[in-house]
């Protein structure tokens, strides 16, 4: 007879709950996880990394069709659609396994099925062989969340699809429309847009990839548009009829109201915590609007009950769930772990060109108060991008002018997802622009720009 008591309970295997797990077992606490699907979560599965793999094959085709740009020929450029997505689901396979080693490695116990919390300290989950009774005085809750549906744009999979579907297309679209224009979206609509696809987005705020900097969404809009996307913002998809293979969108712009007709419909318009069936209300656990609520340390009103990742609410992004996991299972195990604090956390956003930021825009350190001191350094004022054929693009820092603390820094162009992280560590650190200004950047590298940039906002960049 498995032991049925653990130290510590994980409900779900995605970048919180395996992460949780693994250090939890590292600090010699005897750990049982519970998922009902997939090792490795929507992320592994369904988000982060198969998006990234299909983005990057629309990448290499977008090169090859520049080839003449770098003194090559490329003829005859085309597409395998089902290879494209198969590379993609390799890919996802190969972590997912991953996972699973990393489970055994670690001496985590592995059950397969539906969890139910009946009472405090106490899980019990239906599995393929029947349910298993399982007890811990540290239960976390990582079970994630799903795409948000909106009442009329329900998903068919045939002509409205959510990102599972736009993940293992059905058909190539031809005339597309993404609604929503955050992450998810914009990436969708980055893909297909450079397959070829006539893509329209529709953004209900009054601007694409709203949670960043105004000036970045201004300068990223421009080259969507410049790739042949259509741009639609304060705008709002009212009602959306299907017949004969095709869906005609009514879509509101500054109270007038027209007809759009797609072949393909991406829905995209934000994500729900997975709260049903756990017995949450029974147990008194505060839910709003589909999060669970909890403190700083992912700490419910249950005593020993902890949420951490997209149930517990935004930033809903991989890395977030992942240390809040570590602190949590560091807590469990008598440690004294810091917060995670969100507006360290980078966002990273993979359409062509890419989007990173972290901290305050300049709108927000405004807002709260600040005086403040604007850096901006462009692309094209630096020799490696101009090399590397990708002269588009800024990184832009916000100072507070009393202290010299970074605030918040903002990107948009090639391989910003990668540089972000300079800032990410700069913050942690407590950095100020004395700091930055006198650390050497190598050369050449795109990392210089974020040099500049500094430089910039105390008048004192070199390369403009």
């Amino acid at each position: 007879m498995a032991a049925t008591s653990f130290d510590m309970i994980v409900i779900g295997a995605g970048p919180g709950g395996y992460v949780a797990a693994i250090r939890g077992a590292q600090l010699g606490l005897n750990v049982a996880i519970v998922e009902r699907e997939h090792m490795g979560g929507i992320c592994l599965n369904w988000g982060c990394i198969p998006t990234k793999a299909l983005l990057r094959s629309a990448e290499v085709f977008h090169l090859m069709h520049r080839a003449k740009d770098f003194g090559l020929s490329a003829d005859k450029i085309g597409f395998d659609l089902d290879a494209v997505v198969k590379r993609s689901r390799n890919v996802s396979k190969q972590l997912n396994s991953g996972v699973g080693h990393l489970m055994k490695k670690n001496k985590v116990t592995v059950f397969m099925g539906e969890a139910t919390l009946p009472a405090k300290g106490k899980v019990s989950v239906k599995t393929d062989k029947g349910t298993e009774e399982l007890t811990s005085k540290a239960i976390i809750l990582a079970t994630g969340a799903r795409a948000r549906e909106l009442p009329g744009l329900e998903a068919d999979g045939d002509l409205v699809w959510t990102y599972k579907h736009a993940l293992q297309p059905p058909r190539m679209p031809k005339k597309l429309l993404v609604i929503g224009s955050g992450a998810i979206g914009i990436e969708f609509a980055s893909f297909y847009n450079t397959l070829g696809a006539d893509t329209t987005v529709v953004e209900v705020m009054d601007r694409v990839l709203p949670v960043e900097d105004a000036e970045i969404s201004a300068f990223a809009k421009k080259s969507f548009v410049k790739q042949g996307m259509t741009i639609m913002e304060k705008s709002t998809v009212k009602q959306l009829d299907r017949a004969n293979g095709k869906a005609t969108a009514h879509i509101e712009a500054g109270g007038k109201t027209e007809k759009h007709e797609f072949d393909t419909v991406i829905s995209a318009v934000g994500i729900v915590g997975n709260v049903e069936g756990l017995g949450l209300d029974a147990l008194g656990v505060e839910v709003d609007r589909t999060h669970v609520v909890s403190d700083a340390y992912c700490r419910t009103k249950v005593e020993g009950l902890y949420a951490i990742g997209d149930i517990a609410g935004a930033p809903w992004l991989a890395h977030k769930a992942s240390h809040e996991g570590v602190m949590v299972a560091e807590l469990v195990a008598g440690g004294k772990p810091h917060p995670v604090k969100p507006e360290s956390i980078a966002g990273c956003t993979y359409c062509h060109p890419q989007v990173a930021s972290v901290g305050l825009t300049e709108a927000k350190a405004k807002e709260a108060g600040y005086k403040i001191k604007v850096g901006r350094f462009p692309f094209i004022g630096n020799g490696k991008a101009i090399a590397l054929g990708e002269a588009e693009g800024m990184i832009k820092t916000v100072f507070d002018e009393k202290t010299g603390e970074l605030l918040g820094a903002h990107m948009v162009g090639a391989e910003v997802t990668e540089l972000i992280q300079g800032y990410v560590v700069g913050r942690q650190l407590e950095t100020t622009e004395e700091d930055l200004m006198n650390t050497v950047f190598p050369h050449p590298t795109l990392s210089e720009m974020m040099h500049e940039s500094v430089l910039d906002a105390y008048d004192r960049v070199i390369h403009i």
